[in-house]
């Protein structure tokens, strides 16, 4: 694996944060001004900026320390959980000190999490949680964002310390060589309401198994992008990975099945859904992806020799779209005209106005995987939910 610029965590966290609030915080309010990404580029105070962001923004950062001896074992224990932020960091901290599956896992792949964020209370969220649980951490910044998030985000009291979001890798065994992976944009993020700088990033880690040192890779694509970019942005991650070896590939892939690049895109996505039968979408595609709409995705993966149909619960629903949820409402809401929703209520009449989807993802290479599972219960049953997001499990075989 190509090795990327590292530093420690305790120099990157106070690097990061020395440069955002000494260069770059005096002049957010002048590229937030900026209503794309056109103007970003003609901006003299991004042309000022722009060598430190970069700076903030091309880097992993990794520390960490392991409190118990990583021993051999039979099998390896690989968690894959988009945390939504962070902002349950709390009960998320509980969960995995307590819950009877996460307290076992090995390894945590975890997306959308944040640094500095006020809307997760301002702390360092991969930091925090391997501090937590005695694990080493290897984190990618992806944004710095210029406001406080999306949606009901918006709604929260204070703001952003450092606004940073990113993707993060926390393992039991150590962390060598590390890779960020930069993705690009589906969407002109400037152009829309969570107005941000920066692009999407994978991270990616050797972590030393006993005997057998794994490539793994925390992936989150593009919410707001085609089928084919989402393909796109996982052919990235794969040329970037080694040609040679084990890898697991592991995150919140949004295979929504949806092309979500603006809205006239989706919603005449949502009406040829609507015209094949609400009741046969969710059935064949909506929890069957690869079938039909993220077909390119994942045809891609096999030809590259991945494996994903055993590393996973096939059909089983990793989130639910409720349109009773204000926080699904006001995030759909920024982007998709009011008018909409009726249409959404009346096609998921029979769902009690939920919607279940399957778009987070396992897929290995080289190696042997068993149990893969969904952990519904973090989010079922629990107000507030944990996290948007369901778990995902899977066994690495020694």
């Amino acid at each position: 694996m190509q090795k990327t610029f590292e530093l420690p965590a305790g120099h990157a966290a106070g690097e990061a944060a020395h440069i955002i609030q000494s260069y770059l915080k005096p002049r957010l309010s002048e590229l937030a001004a900026c209503r794309n990404s056109g103007e970003l580029h003609t901006c003299a105070a991004y042309r000022e900026t722009a060598p430190h962001l970069e700076r903030v923004l091309n880097h992993v950062q990794i520390g960490g320390e392991r409190t118990s001896r990583a021993s051999a074992k039979s099998h390896y224990r690989i968690l894959a959980w988009n945390i939504e932020r962070g902002k349950e960091l709390k009960r998320q901290l509980e969960a995995f000190r307590n819950h009877p599956y996460l307290k076992t896992c090995d390894v945590l792949l975890l997306t959308e999490t944040d640094v500095g964020m006020a809307r997760s209370g301002n702390v360092d969220v991969a930091r925090t949680i391997a501090a937590e649980l005695g694990m080493e951490y290897a984190f990618a910044p992806c944004y710095l964002s210029l406001v406080k998030g999306s949606g009901i985000e918006r709604d929260v009291a204070g703001e952003n310390a450092l606004g940073l979001h990113g993707n993060a890798i926390l393992s039991r065994y150590p962390i060598l060589e590390t890779q960020s992976i930069a993705l690009e944009n589906g969407i002109d993020k400037l152009a829309s309401k969570e107005k941000r700088l920066g692009r999407q990033t994978a991270v990616a880690a050797t972590i030393a198994l006993p005997d057998m040192p794994v490539t793994m890779v925390s992936v989150h694509l593009d919410a707001n992008s085609a089928q084919r970019h989402r393909a796109e942005q996982m052919q990235t991650i794969l040329d970037a990975v080694p040609a040679n070896g084990p890898v697991l590939l592991g995150g919140d892939w949004n295979t929504t099945t949806f092309n979500s690049s603006s809205a006239f895109h989706a919603i005449m996505g949502y009406f040829l859904r609507v015209l094949m039968g609400p009741d046969n979408v969710i059935r064949n595609h909506y929890l069957h992806p690869y079938r039909r709409f993220e077909k390119q995705l994942f045809d891609l993966l096999e030809s590259r020799e991945y494996e994903y149909r055993k590393s996973n619960v096939m059909g089983a629903y990793t989130i639910y779209y409720d349109v009773e949820d204000l926080r699904t409402y006001k995030g759909l809401a920024e982007w998709i005209p009011g008018w909409c929703f009726p249409f959404i209520k009346w096609a998921l009449r029979n769902h009690q106005g939920r919607c279940p989807l399957k778009i987070d993802w396992f897929a290995t290479r080289g190696l042997r995987v068993q149990n893969p599972c969904v952990i519904h219960d973090l989010r079922e049953g629990q107000l507030p939910p944990l996290s948007d997001h369901d778990a995902i499990g899977v066994e690495i075989v020694s």
